[in-house]
């Protein structure tokens, strides 16, 4: 499976957010979208960092709550790992584990098009181990 596969059935939704938002904006869209990262992107839809929930919480205890008032610039993870439509959920499922990270922004042309999370790579793993178990299950059957 492929993520152009995860994009076309989870959607290509993205909430982004510009450098200069404030954390306490950042943590009323987590939570108002229930996600755990945002992009930042620039108007052209570049990506310019992602904030995650990770990231608010070291700022929240090197700061307390004055982190609040910082800027997303300020916070954010500005080397962000990337992937495309023609990555595999293996690459995935490696990149996410080597990079100890849970949301991958998929570009395309240098733009930002969608966002796979660890919970899509799951799901998607999940399923295609059901679908393997009812293959051998169904030629056991016919044997």
């Amino acid at each position: 499976m492929m993520v152009k596969h995860i994009l076309a059935e989870k959607g290509a939704d993205v909430f982004t957010l510009s450098a200069d938002a404030t954390c306490k904006e950042a943590v009323a869209a987590l939570a108002k979208y229930n996600i755990g990262a945002l992009v930042v992107a620039g108007p052209d839809m570049t990506i310019k960092g992602i904030l995650s929930e990770r990231d608010i919480v070291r700022a929240l205890g090197r700061s307390g709550a004055a982190a609040l008032d910082a800027s997303v610039s300020e916070l954010m993870t500005s080397k962000v790992r990337t992937c495309t439509e023609d990555s595999t959920v293996p690459e995935l499922m490696e990149l996410m584990t080597e990079g100890r990270f849970r949301h991958l922004p998929v570009e395309r042309d240098g733009k930002l098009i969608g966002v796979v999370s660890i919970g899509d790579i799951v799901k998607r793993r999940i399923d295609q181990i059901e679908r393997e178990a009812d293959d051998i299950r169904s030629y056991i059957a016919s044997a």
